[in-house]
Order: structure tokens, then C-alpha cells, then sequence
């Protein structure tokens, strides 16, 4: 089942896609709630509801699909967790990590799966990053390896938008990561069923048809459910808490030369099993 938020008439719901139209739970299933945060936290039964929901549809070509989850607590990252990528970084002196490297991107950076990506004034090193997203779903601590798997409500696609020079100021990347719209995160989340093996999917960036980003879910160094594990060992998980999961070789950063990313292009980051977001760079606002 692919869950998705979107903008109809003025009005922000959640819903259930089928093909090319959306479901709108709010009169299909009016007794669920309308937005994902408590859609995720009310559990299976909800999502079993939403499976079954027949009624009042749209095209997608008639609503704003919205990132999935814009009320999300947390949405955190982690660093040099594919194989290729640690490949291409070890030119700058970076060695596989021993233990699993975590930063925050603030959610006031989360946009939409087809929103405009803000190039900075202060900046001209704007970069992506292709990853693999999870949504949490299940309020937990203390999980372990072999039951992380219980705990996703699904999959999407996130591009994690870097501002190379203000990630290279704080040790905690964080700065270089939260820029406004500098979290398209979508189109909407795919349910672990529909998704198959989280750890091997195709995953690409693709930037005015140019292929930047080839690689494969199954590169990580530390998988989807080592990363719950080791999150939760600190804090407490939300339903709607999303993690970006690392990216594969070939950043605009480290390529040579340098290729970031420039103002009138098109980002598109694919995942196999769940789909494609698309973003244009524009210059960022007054």
C-alpha cells in the first residue's frame, strides 16, 4: 500500500494510491485520522482500514501531493554507510566508521516530493544525496536487531540536500544539512510488503538526465535494522520519525571536478520498489 499527504481544495488529508488517482481516506474512511502522525500511531487496524477504503477518489494530476509526513518529530541521517561511497571519501582521509554516525537535519527542512529546492545565497556548494528513507511506526525503545523490522511503517525516497562548505563549519554537519527545502521527502510511503528487501534496491540521483548516483540498498555498511537498534539503545522512536539511510558513490562533492548542483536544473532520485521524487533548483527567495 503506498500512503500519501496531499492538498486538495485548500485542504490537507491523507490517502490510499491507486494507479494514477488517490483515495481520500477523510470520506472513504472517516473515522480514521486525517493526518499521518496519528494515522501511523493508531496501528495496524488503521492500516488494515486504509487497504480496504473504496470511495471518493482524485487524479493525482488534480492534488499537491505533500511530503509524507510534514508534522514528523524527528528526521535524522546517517553518514558514510555505503561501501562506494566510503570508497570515494577515502581520498579525504575517512576510514569505515566503527560505530554508526548520526546528525540531525531539522524538520523545518522537510518539502514535498515535487517542491523547488532553494539555492543558497551564502552558497554556491549545493549538493544531493540519493537515500533510502524509513518510517518509523510503532512508538519504541530499546529494539533489537530481529524485531526492527516490526516497527517500520514503510519506505520512501528522501534526497538529502547539502550545503557542502556550512557541513564542513560544525562538526555535527547539522548546519549544512537544514536548509529550507533541503528535505524533499516522498512521493509517499510504501508499506515493507510492497517493498520486498529494503537492502536491495536500486537507487539513483539523476540531474538534467544525467545519471550522477548508481547504487544499491544492499551497499550499506550498517542496515536498516542495525540503525533502529542502534537509535533506539538512545532515544525513544515516533511514528512518523524518519531516517535517511545513506547515500552511494558519486556526490557532486567529490567528483572531479567538483559538480554541484546549479540553479534552472532538475533533480530525481529514484528507489526501485517505491519511486521518484523530482526537485528544481531555484534561487533562493528574498
Amino acid at each position: 500500500m503506498e500512503i500519501a499527504t496531499f492538498t486538495e481544495s485548500g485542504e490537507t488529508r491523507i490517502g490510499v494510491i491507486i494507479g494514477d488517482s488517490i483515495i481520500d481516506l477523510s470520506s472513504a474512511a472517516p473515522d480514521l485520522p486525517t493526518e499521518m502522525v496519528a494515522f501511523l500511531g493508531a496501528g495496524p487496524d488503521a492500516l488494515d482500514t486504509a487497504s480496504k477504503a473504496v470511495g471518493s477518489a482524485f487524479a493525482l494530476s488534480d492534488v499537491r501531493l505533500e511530503t509524507p509526513v510534514p508534522n514528523a518529530s524527528k528526521y535524522l541521517a546517517i553518514g558514510l554507510n555505503y561501501d562506494s561511497h566510503l570508497e570515494e571519501v577515502a581520498k579525504l582521509g575517512m576510514t569505515k566508521p566503527e560505530y554508526q554516525i548520526w546528525f540531525n537535519k531539522q524538520v523545518s527542512c522537510l518539502s514535498g516530493p515535487y517542491d523547488d529546492i532553494h539555492m543558497p545565497k551564502v552558497s554556491a556548494e549545493l549538493d544531493y544525496e540519493c537515500e533510502l528513507g524509513v518510517v518509523i511506526g510503532t512508538r519504541c525503545r530499546h529494539v533489537s536487531v530481529e524485531k526492527a523490522a516490526s516497527v517500520i511503517a514503510g519506505f520512501t525516497v528522501t534526497n538529502d540536500v547539502s550545503v557542502r562548505d556550512w557541513q564542513m563549519r560544525s562538526p555535527t554537519a547539522t548546519l549544512g544539512k537544514s536548509w529550507d527545502t533541503h528535505g524533499p521527502v516522498g512521493p509517499w510511503i510504501v508499506t515493507p510488503d510492497e517493498v520486498g528487501d529494503p537492502h536491495g534496491l536500486k537507487i539513483s540521483t539523476i540531474v538534467d538526465g544525467d545519471i550522477r548516483q548508481s547504487g544499491n540498498t544492499g551497499e550499506m555498511i550498517f542496515n536498516c535494522f542495525e540503525q533502529i537498534s542502534y537509535l533506539s539503545t538512545v532515544m525513544t522512536l515516533e511514528p512518523g520519525d524518519i531516517l535517511a539511510t545513506g547515500t552511494p558513490a558519486g556526490v557532486g562533492a567529490l567528483a572531479e571536478p567538483q559538480n554541484f548542483l546549479k540553479v534552472g536544473e532538475t533533480v530525481r532520485i529514484e528507489i526501485e520498489n517505491i519511486g521518484a521524487i523530482e526537485n528544481k533548483v531555484i534561487d533562493e527567495p528574498l
